[in-house]
This record gives structure tokens, sequence and C-alpha cells, in this order.
């Protein structure tokens, strides 16, 4: 039997409206009752039975409705119980920490669990990064401002596919400067467009919005700083208020990505239509209603598991969890692990895309309906800067203490 879990909270959710119409009808029940009291006095044997019906019809309503009460509770109470089952599936119970095996690269569901674990600690995960990074001792980590600078532009034939979208991804990513690629479609017609945002850039300059700092504001601040930058990437490109965008990212690059699915201001400017993933801690971001997401994860990547937390599983946000062993070729440094590989995930997105099952058909109909056919596209190319570290200026010397004398003189003493 196959069912979201959304679908228990929706049929509560209309039980409980029922609820309320019946307690509009008992209501109106006991309006008559009150009319019909004056007329007792003209007619009192058919007055009564007349009361006596309408009271009895309040009171089988109110029956009803209690019962209506009782059982969104018990569906509301299965849903509970549902996702803490599926919790515990997902999420392998490991008796002590002493017994994890400390093997580089771990898999997601080890991450997954020492994660959790950690977490609880903190109020929120956002807690805990604030927590590391609003320090006194380094105020350098905390998020700077970010400007954008257009590089270039270019008309393109372009395969607009999940799998395309992220190969164009791993190019970016190989620049190692802090470059986003904004893509303008032409789909019937009507101008769409996508956002390729790249993961986490390690060798590269402190003003690098995509290097491991960039990390910390991703999962600490919600990508404040680059959501802004994306936002002004997309108007500097040409797309108008009101326009249909697709974003994707991976790793680091796929929670601003999501983050985006989040931030009102910038979906008060545009219509985020889906957000595409690739090996990338997004548990704990949750879209605004009606935003498709579509989450990449490899069992051999740990960084999906970083954040300790579930990708909730909705009609509008499916993950699929990639099981073939990958192995990083002879002689090559595996980095984060060959699960993370974006080629690795490309070829799951090819899989994804002529997968039969129901829910990633209708997922997969979303973004395609949003970035239309093969076609030349516009491409344009901008380069996001984080503001340089404050320079420190030593402070103002203190004010050295009078002396005996001057103290005196200031005092009125000759």
């Amino acid at each position: 039997m196959s069912f979201q879990l959304e679908e228990l909270l929706r049929g509560a959710g209309k039980l409980d409206e029922l609820v309320q119409q019946l307690l509009a009808i008992e209501e109106e029940a006991r309006q008559v009752q009150h009319s019909l009291e004056p007329f007792l006095n003209d007619s009192y044997e058919s007055g009564c039975n007349a009361l006596n019906a309408v009271a009895g019809s309040r009171t089988a309503v109110g029956r009803v409705r209690q019962e209506l009460v009782e059982v969104s509770a018990s569906v509301r109470a299965s849903h509970r119980d549902y996702v803490e089952t599926e919790a515990k599936n997902v999420i392998p119970r490991i008796p002590a920490l002493a017994e994890l095996k400390l093997a580089w690269p771990p898999t997601r569901d080890t991450t997954h669990y020492v994660a959790s674990a950690l977490f609880p600690y903190w109020t929120s995960q956002e807690d805990a990064i604030h927590g590391i990074l609003e320090t006194p001792i380094d105020p350098d980590l905390r998020p700077r401002p970010v400007s954008v600078a257009r590089v270039d532009e270019s008309e393109e034939e372009i395969q607009p596919s999940m799998a395309e979208s992220l190969r164009r991804l791993e190019k970016l990513h190989a620049r190692n400067d802090g470059e986003i690629e904004v893509i303008r479609f032409d789909n019937n017609g009507s101008a769409s467009w996508m956002v390729l945002i790249p993961g986490t850039q390690r060798d590269s300059p402190n003003t690098n919005p995509f290097d491991i700092q960039g990390i910390g504001e991703a999962m600490g601040y919600d990508s404040e700083e680059v959501v802004s930058a994306v936002g002004q990437a997309l108007r500097e490109a040409g797309a108008e208020a009101g326009a249909q965008v697709v974003a994707v990212g991976h790793s680091q690059g796929g929670v601003h990505a999501m983050n985006l699915s989040q931030d009102k201001v910038f979906l008060s400017e545009f219509d985020l239509k889906y957000v595409l993933t690739a090996g990338a801690p997004v548990g704990d971001i949750t879209a605004e209603p009606g935003i498709r997401s579509l989450h990449l994860e490899h069992i051999q990547d740990w960084v999906p598991g970083a954040d300790g937390r579930l990708n909730a599983d909705t009609k509008d946000r499916v993950t699929v969890t990639l099981t073939n062993e990958v192995k990083a070729p002879e002689g090559e440094d595996p980095g984060l692990g060959p699960g993370h590989d974006q080629e690795n995930y490309a070829a799951g997105a090819e899989l994804v895309s002529g997968s039969q099952d129901p829910s990633l058909l209708a997922s997969t109909a979303v973004f395609a309906g949003v970035v239309g056919t093969n076609g030349v596209a516009k491409v344009t190319r901008f380069k996001l800067e984080r503001a340089p570290i404050p320079v420190q200026t030593s402070a103002a010397r203190p004010a050295q203490p009078p002396t005996i004398r001057e103290t005196k003189v200031g005092a009125g003493t000759r």
C-alpha cells in the first residue's frame, strides 16, 4: 500500500472543517429552539413536540461532532506513529559510539546518526552553527555582504534535463571562483529561468561565498547573503517579477538552492517552481507550499546526512537514494568520497528521468514543464564575491590616569 503521510494530515484537516460546520449547525438549532419558545402559549403540546425534535436533532449533531473530533485525533496520532516508525527504519540504531566504523568516507546513515545525536544539545541546527561562528575568537567567520558582477553572456544549444544540468554544474564548480549560471529558456514563447549554484570550493580566496565558510551561512543563516545575490543576478539577466525559476545545486549549493524556497523576499518577486539538489543536507529546510523539490542522495555519500535531519516525504518533496556501489578511480584522490561525485549524481538523474514511479513521474513533469525542451538558451555567468575581511584597527589607547599634580590642579588646590 503506497501513500503519502501528508494525506493523513490532509484528511484530519477535512475532518476539522466538518467539525466546524457541525458546530455552526448546533448553534443554528439552538437559535431555532429559542425562537420557538414564545409559541408554546399558542399550542403547548405541538410546541413542546417541536422543541423536543429540534433539541434531539441538536444532540445528535453534537454526538456526531464529538465522534469526528475523536477520529481526527486518532488520525493525527497515526501520522505521528508512522513518522516515528519511518525514522527508526531509515536511521540505523547504532548501540554505542565506540562501535562506529571510523573508515573514510563514512556513509550517509552514519553521519545522519551522529549528527542527530549531537544537535539535540542545541535548540536547533542554526543555534549550533551560530554558537560556533558567533564567537569573539574569530568574528571573520560570520556572513558578510555578497556582491554580483556579470562575467559573460552567450547563446548555447542546451539540453534542459536534470542530468545535463548537474553536468553543467560540475563544470561551473571546477572554475573554483564563486560563479553561478543563470539560464534563460524560451518555453513556448514564454521566458523561464534556471539558476545553477555550485558546491563548496575549498581552495579559493576568503572572498568566495562558496568556500568552507559558506557552509555556515547556508546551514546557519538561511543563505541570507547568497539568496539576495541570486535574486540580483536573475534581475540583471533579465528576469522579470513573477518569472518562473528552477534552482539546481550540488552539496553546499543545494542548501543555498533550497533556501530560496523558504525566503519570503525572494518568493515575493520570483515564482520558484522547482528545486533539484544532489548530495545536499537539506532536511532542516521546509519549502513554502506549492514548490516542488527532488533530492538525490547516495548511500555512500556522508554529506546529505550531515544535518541529522530526514527530508520530509510529501507530495511536493521526493528524495531518491542511490544504492549502487561506487569507487574512486585507482590512484585518484577520493575527496569527500566517490558517492559525492557529481557525475555519479548525473547518472542517478538519468535513472530518475526514465523511472515510471508515480512520485517521480509527477516530480519530473514539473521540472520539464518549466524548462521546456531542447533549444537555444541564453546563458549568463555571474561572479559572486564576499566582502573582504574588515581591517582590524587597533583600539584607541585608553586615557592615562592623571598625575597627582594634575589631580590637585583640577581640584582647585594650588
